[in-house]
């Protein structure tokens, strides 16, 4: 079944590049057959003498407008014609159409720069993490005086996995008379609720569950109303899908040792990254983002994020910054710029590995890109501006905060300048030497990997890190993941839209988990 739906897939494919590929022969055609109806056509004639002209086009610019040359006429003729012929024009007007293609020139180059210098910085990343000295902050704390934490569980309809979460907490080597483990149960539907109850019988002094019947949904929401079971300074975050190891808190935990430190994150790696092609693509993506992208700015002193989940916030720092707010699809993003605007500090522990589940269906996927792309883009009207004026943030990490707000802008960009690109070329708009340079310009920096692709080198130079040379030969599908990103991320920004205009109230979509549910007797 799947291999036929796959095969219907790239029929359909196919048949649209052959009807792509009709219309523009079809297009050029129609082109030759208006050059030669031009072949010869009357210029002017005054009732004695007529004067005609050979349309010559240029060979080297066969869809051009046509060279008119008159044909050799007689002394009186083209004394009749002098007389006839009106006065020099000195301006000739400019047409709605040459405005039209000037401006869509102007947003190709203003595009092509864009992409240019984020492929830059994918390089500079790329290249850190392959040639310079790696900071590896606060991995010599072993042993210490542990302060208390409160660690998170976020779950909502979670029964595929949040007993396997909680299991492996229950296996951590931090102190247990200095951790709480709150479970929040944020409206459940399904068996969460149990599941959740039955594992706190096996540790009824380290579990603590939160179960939210009602309120505002989303998990900012319920991370804001589960505060109230904190204990202690530090708390540490999971989502419900999560597998921490046995030291991974004690990692968490080091930096909060620096009074300056507002947040931690650590990496994320997909612990179901072998189940078919998409979880392998995810793969690859996730270690391109944390093992390149996260460390290297952690390296370079810029914005590491925080994710939102395998991290930490410090109680005081949330506090300082207004808590939780729940009125974004994306509070980790919301949350890092709000640190950085008031001189916190946000760490990335590329040590600190969590495993998590991926999606295994496209769908799934896409719903997940465009909850992403919807939050990061509110992130990115609010705080946009403020981080420009901020006066506590340094130059480089003001470029770097604004390069990473515009990550979920620039496809949807993409994807409007691959359509002024064709609209300039079905309908001849490229008849100049400048505007032919541009497009060409465009193709090298939005299609090879000296542009938008650029993000690639972090995946190739993540799989090398890693030792995984054999992942290698995906990378050229990970094309696939970047047109599902484009699509994601038009459909988040018109439902962004739609949602300011009608005032609609935020949805949160939950991903869908692929694990068996376990039995509330486990």
């Amino acid at each position: 079944m799947k291999n036929g739906r796959a095969m219907s897939l790239c029929v359909q494919c196919v048949l649209l590049l052959i009807v792509f590929a009709c219309s523009l022969i079809v297009r050029d055609t129609a082109m030759r057959s208006a050059s030669a109806s031009l072949a010869t056509a009357p210029l002017v004639s005054d009732g004695r003498t007529t004067a005609r002209v050979r349309v010559v086009a240029e060979p080297s610019r066969p869809y051009a407008e046509a060279v008119a040359f008159a044909e050799p006429a007689s002394l009186d003729a083209e004394r009749s014609f002098a007389a006839a012929s009106p006065p020099a024009v000195d301006a000739v007007p400019v047409s709605g159409g040459r405005i039209a293609a000037s401006l869509c020139a102007a947003y190709l180059w203003i595009f092509a720069l864009l992409t240019c210098v984020y492929a830059s910085r994918h390089y500079v990343f790329s290249l850190d993490r392959l040639f310079k000295p790696q900071h590896a902050p606060y991995r010599a704390i072993m042993n210490a005086d542990w302060p208390e934490i409160t660690v998170f569980v976020a779950a909502h309809n979670e029964e595929a996995v949040v007993a396997d979460c909680l299991t492996a907490l229950l296996a951590t080597t931090y102190p247990r008379d200095r951790l709480t483990i709150v479970p929040v149960n944020d409206r459940s539907t399904d068996n969460t609720r149990a599941l959740i109850d039955a594992v706190q019988v096996r540790a009824p002094e380290l579990i603590r569950p939160f179960h939210r019947e009602s309120g505002k949904p989303g998990k900012a929401a319920a991370l804001k109303d589960a505060l109230r079971e904190i204990r202690g300074d530090i708390m540490i975050v999971f989502d419900a899908d999560y597998l921490p190891r046995p030291g991974l808190l004690k990692e968490l935990v080091a930096p909060f040792f620096d009074p300056e430190v507002g947040a931690v994150m650590g990496r994320v790696v997909p612990q179901n990254a072998d189940r078919n092609l998409l979880a392998r693509l995810l793969d690859l993506e996730r270690a391109g983002g944390y093992q390149v992208n996260q460390q290297a700015r952690n390296n370079l002193g810029l914005v590491p994020q925080y994710g939102g989940t395998v991290g930490g916030i410090r109680k005081s720092a949330l506090d300082a910054v207004g808590g939780w707010r729940d009125d974004t699809l994306a509070e980790d993003t919301d949350m890092t710029y709000r640190l950085l605007l008031s001189n916190w500090r946000t760490v990335y522990l590329n040590h600190a590995e969590c495993y998590e589940e991926v999606p295994e269906r496209w769908p799934v996927r896409a719903r997940q890109l465009t909850r992403w792309a919807k939050g990061h883009n509110q992130t990115l009207f609010r705080y946009l501006i403020p981080l420009l004026r901020s006066p506590v943030t340094s130059r480089r990490c003001r470029l770097d905060g604004v390069l990473l707000l515009g990550v979920f802008v620039m496809p949807a960009l993409l994807a409007l300048a691959w359509g002024i690109a064709l609209v300039l070329y079905l309908t001849n708009g490229i008849d100049s030497l400048a505007l032919g340079l541009l497009v060409s310009v465009f193709a090298l920096f939005a299609f090879s990997t000296f542009g938008n692709f650029g993000v690639f080198f972090e995946i190739v130079v993540a799989a090398r890190l890693d030792g995984r040379a054999t992942r290698l030969r995906l990378v050229p599908v990970n094309v696939v993941g970047f047109c599902v990103t484009i699509a994601a991320v038009v459909a988040a920004l018109w439902g962004l839209a739609l949602d300011v205009l009608l005032r609609r109230e935020l949805r949160w979509d939950k991903t869908e988990r692929f694990r068996r549910p376990v039995n509330s007797g486990r």
